[in-house]
């Protein structure tokens, strides 16, 4: 694939991103995204045969981003050494950009997930396989923790992964809606005190 090619796809996903998180995927228009990048309609379809298709690519596209993301914040030892801190600091840091956002939704994934997850099977796999990942970063997290002795050493590392994951998007959903952070700020609370050894 040429830079041009990648540039324009690349161009075409990012600008997609931006208006489903305003709006959502069936109430933005293919000439909306098209006006936005300025690129021709035939462009669209040459790299995306379906909007389906697209919603597919636009989804892996933010997975692969937001894991990256994670994995920086949340795997790297330069950062904080201890991996609890280091998990505190990270979904503080959630609760600031929530602020910014005056409690906007800052997570394609999860304005997604409710909305495709029935419509399109390949959209559905696309967004479960970005969560397993997701899980899979907060499971390293808690093996680490255990490792250095700052986690419960019985708590079952795959299934805690998760339970972060899950109370950490459940509390972000809520907070939408109540428009206010304090469900986040008990969920940290929550598990700082479910996690620490």
């Amino acid at each position: 694939m040429s830079t041009v090619t990648a540039t324009t796809k690349e161009r075409i996903l990012a600008a997609a991103e931006d208006l489903m998180l305003a709006k959502s995927f069936h109430s933005v228009g293919l000439n909306e995204i098209l006006t936005t990048v300025q690129v021709p309609k035939g462009s669209f379809y040459h790299y995306f045969p379906s909007k389906e298709q697209f919603g597919v690519e636009l989804i892996r596209h933010y997975v692969a981003d937001a894991t990256a993301y994670k994995r920086k914040l949340l795997l790297s030892e330069d950062l904080e050494p201890n991996p609890l801190e280091r998990l505190m600091a990270y979904l503080h840091g959630n609760i600031s950009k929530m602020l910014e956002n005056q409690c906007q939704p800052g997570c394609l994934v999860l304005k997604l997930a409710s909305e495709v997850a029935t419509m399109s099977a390949d959209m559905r796999s696309e967004l479960a396989d970005g969560m397993r990942d997701w899980c899979g970063v907060f499971e390293k997290v808690v093996r680490e923790g255990q490792k250095k002795g700052v986690m419960r050493a019985d708590l079952d590392p795959e299934a805690t992964g998760a339970l972060i994951h899950d109370y950490l998007l459940g509390a972000t959903q809520r907070m939408m809606v109540e428009r206010q952070v304090g469900a986040l700020r008990t969920t940290i609370a929550f598990l700082r005190q479910h996690l620490a050894a």
